[in-house]
């Protein structure tokens, strides 16, 4: 492996602007450098999941496939395009053994890094002309920062039969993740009773008292921030509250967000519950003076289900073996944030997800490690060339 080119790939990714539905141009980018590794263009496909996500984005999911003779499991490889919005003119620069952003922005090594890295994996496998690998497939995802909208509509027609498969995403690229939490957002209106909050407040029931009864009330109990209780564990959080226009008006309407997760199914649900019975309450309590109460509006959708693969998953095996082919110990963990594995597992491909050496992501103080990103590039190479034949 070139480790100037493999670095230098990186390089180039990071510099393209390409945050949540604008990943055209990293799309464009991985596909000039395919080509002129010698993919051909019938290798080459988007699957249209821009026009199934919430939002209308400017690419689907790009899908590469590198077919093979060999016997051994079908391998697919994946990361995501996007970049959140700090990372929007990213300038990275080589800094010692590390990548920042010379400007105020986060580097995008979120995942740029894996990109890069399942880009030269692909592009070893390619100049090595070997057809006797066994077939793999690539999926470089669109939309994941706003919740694994490329992942959840991925087009499986066109992924077909996958034996093992590996995420490249987060962290270092000694830790497996091998299952992680499952999300699930709210939507809540609150609506009250205007009235002149100097000549007449009592005529009026303020949405903004109800919200804040119900959030001191879930707060009290135990349902936000970390939630431990006899049914359960996970977590909770309002975390986008609009309303008011002065502060001579009692405040007829509220609109909040929040979100609540656990690894179990079950429990998330006890929690979503909570919330909404709690500003249910809430809104009733609140009157005018002539016993008029306040009331909700409340939407949930899960983002993502809880998965764990068992310990014995051939995914598992193999990434641990990959690892130690680079000098490192596997270390097994279970994420307690959104993959796009999660979508993955649903869609009956059970992946394990791999770190590329990305530190501080989502601030302007990011970086990337540059031992473990080339560690990670070589993780992937070994996952579709050498590692392809799945023998232990």
């Amino acid at each position: 492996m070139d480790t100037e080119k493999t670095l230098q790939r990186f390089l180039d990714l990071a510099e393209i602007p390409g945050r949540s539905g604008e990943e055209w141009a990293v799309a464009t980018r991985l596909i000039e450098m395919l080509k002129e590794a010698g993919l051909s263009d019938s290798q080459i496909r988007f699957d249209g999941a821009e026009a199934r996500t919430h939002l209308a984005g400017n690419c689907g999911n790009l899908l590469v496939t590198l077919p093979g003779k060999g016997q051994g499991p079908v391998t697919m490889l994946s990361a995501h395009m996007d970049t959140v919005p700090i990372c929007v003119g990213s300038q990275p620069v080589v800094d010692g053994d590390q990548v920042r952003s010379s400007a105020k922005t986060g580097l995008g090594a979120d995942d740029r890094s894996g990109c890069a890295a399942i880009l030269t994996a692909a592009i070893e496998r390619i100049q090595r002309g070997d057809p006797n690998f066994p077939p793999a497939v690539i999926a470089f995802f669109i939309q994941e920062e706003i919740g694994l909208h490329g992942a959840r509509n991925l087009d499986v027609s066109l992924i077909g039969h996958v034996d093992r498969a590996f995420n490249f995403d987060g962290g270092a690229p000694d830790k497996v993740r091998i299952g992680a939490i499952g999300g699930e957002r709210m939507s809540i209106r609150i609506f009250g009773t205007p009235a002149h909050a100097g000549v007449a407040p009592e005529q009026g029931a303020s949405a903004i008292v109800m919200a804040a009864k119900a959030i001191a009330d879930l707060d009290a109990r135990g349902w936000l921030g970390n939630v431990q209780q006899d049914s359960g564990v996970g977590t909770a959080n309002v975390g986008i509250i609009n309303g008011g226009d002065a502060t001579n008006v009692i405040t007829p309407e509220v609109t909040l967000r929040a979100e609540a997760r656990s690894h179990d199914a079950a429990m998330r649900t006890r929690i979503v519950k909570e919330i909404q019975t709690a500003f249910t309450l809430a809104a009733q309590s609140v009157t005018t003076d002539t016993g008029l109460a306040g009331r909700i509006e409340f939407e949930s959708q899960v983002d993502y289900e809880a998965f764990r693969l068992p310990d014995d998953h051939p995914s598992i095996q193999a990434a641990g073996d990959a690892i130690k082919q680079v000098g490192r110990e596997p270390v097994c963990d279970i994420a307690n944030g959104g993959l796009d594995a999660n979508w993955l597992f649903r869609h009956g491909i059970e992946s394990v997800t791999l770190g590329c050496g990305q530190q501080n992501i989502h601030t302007v103080d990011e970086r990337l490690s540059i031992p473990e990103y080339l560690d990670a590039c070589r993780i992937a190479t070994w996952l579709i060339t050498e590692g392809a034949s799945g023998e232990r």
